[in-house]
């Protein structure tokens, strides 16, 4: 079987993530431990990563990237990157929400992801199979979240995905199934002014 070679990209956690999947279904991955900058290093490791398994750019069939919860500013540039390779390559790039690619690192299901959100909070969503997608992520109290993982369930607490799992993933489904937008969560602090809060002069 010859597989669509994808590239996989995540920023959401701290660290950058890239993976490699060849034609022949073999991954190659490259891992670089940090908690900002990635937007400095990315293109250089994806260069690096392709060049050792002897490939371009224009050899590349799609393009799937992490969308969130996760960083703002690691989610922002990990999109970027993904859609801007999109447009100039001409191929498909995928969105996979953040909680159904740590999934895939669970060798079977039923699963609950809970990633540690601040503030006493969690994400927190369950996939009765790695990858199959429940009710979606939901920000809960630490104690809701930790009460909501159901007796024999595989429990991922780890921020950090699989990247070879989910280059492999992301080769098989349908792109627009997975659109690429990023996917927060929890509503961002900032909040616009609307009319009603601006003060007017007299």
């Amino acid at each position: 079987m010859t597989h669509p070679v994808t590239l996989a990209i995540d920023t959401a956690a701290p660290r950058l993530q890239l993976a490699l999947l060849r034609a022949d279904g073999s991954a190659d991955i490259e891992v670089v431990e940090i908690a900002k900058g990635h937007a400095e290093l990315l293109f250089g490791h994806l260069e690096s990563l392709l060049a050792r398994n002897g490939l371009s750019y224009a050899d590349l069939d799609r393009v799937a990237v992490t969308t969130g919860p996760g960083s703002f500013t690691g989610l922002r540039i990990g999109l970027s990157a993904a859609r801007g390779l999109g447009v100039a390559l001409k191929v498909p790039v995928l969105g996979l929400p953040s909680l159904l690619a740590i999934s895939l690192g669970a060798k079977s299901g039923p699963v609950a992801v809970l990633l540690d959100a601040r503030r006493g909070e969690a994400y927190y969503e369950y996939f009765a199979e790695p990858g199959v997608a429940g009710d979606g992520p939901r920000l809960l109290p630490m104690d809701a979240a930790m009460a909501a993982v159901p007796a024999g369930a595989n429990l991922i607490q780890s921020p950090f995905v699989d990247i070879a799992a989910m280059a492999r993933f992301a080769a098989l489904v349908d792109p627009a199934d997975y659109p690429p937008h990023a996917s927060y969560v929890r509503d961002a602090d900032a909040k616009p002014q609307d009319a009603a809060r601006i003060p007017r002069r007299a």
